[in-house]
Order: C-alpha cells, then structure tokens, then sequence
C-alpha cells in the first residue's frame, strides 16, 4: 500500500512559481505522474517520471514545469514557473502511470493540492 500528500500549492499571481510536493510512504520506485482537474472538467495529465526516470511533460506545460523525484526520500516534486491563469486546478499525485490520463491507470492516489493563479 502507498499513501500519497501533496502540499505546496497556493494563490499566486501570473507569471509567479509554485513547488508541489508529494510525500510516498510504503513506497517502491513506481511510475509517477502529476495530473490535475478543474470542477466541472475531465482529468489533466501534466507531467509525469517513469521508474526508469524518463520524464514526460504535456504540451501546455512544457519549459515551465519541471518534474524531479528523490527515490531516498521517497517524494515528487513539481516545480511550476511561469504560472498562468489556466493553470487554476487541484494538482494531484498519483502512482502507476508516467503518461496517462485516464484515473483508471493509476493505483494510488493523493488528496490533492489547489493551484490558483490570478490574472
């Protein structure tokens, strides 16, 4: 069993950054990802790690996150610059796929952290 928290998110302005956390316990070297959903919207994939450590981004995202995992300290980060108003979602970790959208794909999963970024 994994057990997944986020922290990190928050209000910021365009143009600021935010660093998303995620916290594993019980943890094995899994393909992670970061996804994200707006109320009312279908689930985001953002970016995502393999547990051979390649690393995906979406095209809405690229060149501004950036995605790193500490295996020893068992947590995936995200680090968002350049934040932009659409960017506005719970962020969620989740373990299983490194390129999926689909909640199906993914076995374990975090409460979620809000993102909002005002224009």
């Amino acid at each position: 069993q994994v057990h997944l928290v986020e922290s990190g998110g928050g209000s910021v302005q365009s143009g600021g950054s935010l660093r998303l956390s995620c916290k594993a316990s019980g943890y094995s070297v899994y393909c992670m990802s970061w996804v994200r959903q707006v109320p009312g919207k279908g689930l985001e994939w953002v970016s995502g790690i393999s547990n051979r450590d390649e690393i995906y981004y979406a095209d809405a995202v690229k060149g501004r996150f950036t995605i790193s995992r500490d295996n020893a300290a068992s947590t995936l980060v995200l680090q968002m610059n350049s934040l932009k108003p659409e960017d506005t979602a719970m962020y969620y970790c989740a373990a299983g796929s490194s390129r999926s959208g689909s909640r199906d794909d993914y076995q374990y999963w975090g409460r979620g952290t809000q993102v909002t970024v005002s224009s």
